[in-house]
């Protein structure tokens, strides 16, 4: 039910929705990635907001729900992979989805709000201090695991360290369609 639930949730296009109300459709352009950081490089800062807490709160739904169910507590975690796939392939959207990075933030903070509050605070600190977000984001993604690790048990953080190897396999899976668009787009100039 977590995962089914997640998978719901995170199957809501936020950033195809948000695009299309301005007449653009983020599959298209940019990265071709309908997430928040496209919507943003695309759309604006400003409009591409509500993409940004969208897709947080579809991983908080997910997480949310496998909490709720109140069984043992990684079913938190299976309801935020869950999301994180619906996000990842959304049946709403043709199962061409983003990569999950707000979407596993949004689950991190239900199911490790300590860390995740930790991370959040280093993110904030890191974009002040370099005025770029992007850098903020990479710190605090990338600290959550070490943050919880001094809160928390090894085998929630093992568990945070799955969802974060969901997202590695969307960066790999982006990589991979890219380089695959750039051979078939050269062979049809030939």
């Amino acid at each position: 039910m977590a995962a089914a639930g997640g998978y719901v949730a995170g199957s809501i296009p936020v950033a195809v929705l948000v695009g299309r109300r301005r007449g653009v459709d983020v599959r298209a352009v940019g990265d071709r990635n309908p997430g928040y950081w496209n919507a943003k490089e695309t759309l604006g800062r400003r409009a591409a907001l509500p993409v940004f807490v969208g897709d947080v709160a579809k991983g908080a739904a997910g997480a949310g729900l496998g909490r709720a169910l109140a069984g043992p507590w990684w079913v938190g975690h299976v309801g935020g992979l869950g999301a994180m796939a619906g996000h990842a392939w959304p049946m709403f959207a043709g199962f061409k989805g983003g990569r999950s990075v707000l979407t596993f933030a949004g689950a991190a903070l239900v199911v490790a709000p300590v860390a995740a509050a930790g991370a959040v605070a280093a993110c904030v600190a890191v974009t002040a201090a370099t005025g770029r977000f992007a850098w903020g984001a990479r710190v605090g993604v990338f600290g959550l695991p070490f943050v919880q690790a001094l809160v928390e048990p090894p085998e929630r953080v093992a568990a945070t360290g799955v969802l974060m190897a969901f997202i590695g396999l969307r960066f790999a899976q982006a990589r991979a369609g890219t380089s695959a668009r750039a051979t078939s787009e050269a062979a049809t100039a030939h």
